[in-house]
Formats: structure tokens, sequence, C-alpha cells
């Protein structure tokens, strides 16, 4: 490793331990190259959000693009009252929300990407443990459906406060709904996630089903193959 990317690795390092305010304060002073940092540690998040509000990877991506430079722009004005994820978090959803309005005004909105699809690419990725990796893509990919289930108001808290894991109050932020309003639609999110996922799991137990007339077949050729007498034989030559 050169000199220069060595330095910029010490550099890059050093910069997961600048609090957003102190990277914010950076961005406006001029040093406008570490706005890199702010897009890296809330990538995951602004995605989630927004994919779970529209159900589509692409737009998802494009809200977060819009995030970024709406929030990049608008940075002299983030006046600090709230934690600055929560403002960036609340720029995107607000994207995400009026795309999906204006989706719904023009169209009844498909059906989810088909989860099948989805499980598919992802087992088509290399690892270490393809058994793990494919169990871990199957539950993936069950959640993922169920989610996809919930209304758009209650995907969005469900996201916001069990998979991004913010609070009641910041959720509330970036909704513009009350705490006790955040608290009641994630409850009943719960509740049908619960419902869903137990149904599918009812579901998976009718999955490949093995019917007596196949059962005796088995068993016939098994015994055939053996050489043994079969016990309906048995007891049929009593």
């Amino acid at each position: 490793m050169s000199e220069a990317a060595a330095a910029s690795a010490v550099e890059r390092a050093a910069w997961g331990s600048l609090p957003d305010d102190e990277v914010v304060q950076r961005v406006l002073d001029g040093d406008t190259v570490v706005f890199e940092i702010l897009m890296r540690r809330y990538n995951r998040r602004l995605y989630r959000v927004a994919r779970a509000i529209l159900r589509d990877d692409s737009e998802a991506e494009d809200v977060m693009q819009h995030a970024y430079v709406a929030a990049y722009t608008h940075l002299h004005q983030y006046a600090g009252r709230a934690a600055f994820s929560t403002w960036l978090t609340r720029i995107a959803v607000h994207e995400a929300l009026s795309r999906a309005r204006q989706r719904f005004r023009e169209f009844q909105p498909g059906p989810p990407r088909d989860a099948d699809e989805d499980a598919t690419s992802r087992l088509t990725a290399s690892g270490p443990d393809p058994e793990q990796h494919m169990l871990d893509g199957e539950l993936r990919s069950l959640l993922e459906s169920a989610i996809g289930t919930l209304p758009m108001v209650y995907r969005s808290v469900f996201v916001l406060r069990d998979v991004e894991g913010m609070s009641t109050r910041e959720t509330a932020e970036c909704l513009g709904l009350s705490d006790d309003v955040v608290k009641t639609r994630l409850h009943r999110a719960r509740a049908r996630l619960r419902k869903v996922l137990f149904q599918r799991e009812e579901l998976a137990a009718t999955a490949y089903p093995f019917h007596l007339s196949r059962c005796d077949r088995v068993v016939h050729a098994v015994f055939e193959r053996l050489g043994l007498p079969e016990r309906g034989e048995d007891l049929a030559a009593e």
C-alpha cells in the first residue's frame, strides 16, 4: 500500500468516530468531502425506510439520492433541535411518502416484487456456508414478504422502530405523528406480522403433501426390493 493510500485509510478510519454534528459543521465550513461520512453512515437506514414505503428497490435508491441532495443543499437549515439522523430520515420519509401518494393517484400499486426472485438473487451469491446462506436468505425473504403485507402506515413505523431501532420519539418526528400514534401503529404492525407469519407457518405444514396412496406405493416398492413380505401380505396369508 502506498503512503497516500495508507494515509487515506487512516483518515477514513478516523472519520468513523466523528459525531454527526461535527461532520455537519465541517461541511458547512467548506470541507465538503466529509459529507461522504454521513452518506455511508445512513445509507442502510434511508434505503430500508424508503424501500418499506415504496416497495421498489430502484425507487428507494432514487429517494436516497434525493434526500442526500436535499440535505446537502439545505444543510444550513439544520438547527440541531433534533438529531441529524432524525432530520435526514425525515427528509427521506417525506420524499418517499410523496412518491407513494403520487403513485396512488396515478394508478393502483402492483404487487410487491416476487419474494422468490429476491431469494434467488441472494442464493446465487457465494458464501462460506451455502446451507446457512440459504437458510438466512429464506428467513429474510419470509420476513421481508411478511412486512410487505403491512399497510404503509404500519410498515413505515415498524421499519423505523423495530428494524432501524429508532426511539418512539424519533419515529414520531420522522413521520410527523404523535408518540401515542406511533405506539398504536407499532402494536398493530407487530400483531399483523405475528398473524401473517403464523398463517404461513401453518401453510408450510401442508406443503409437499404425502398422501396414503404414495405411502403405500413407497412401502411396497421398498419391501419388494428387499425381498421381504409386507405386513398386509402376512395378514392376508393368515
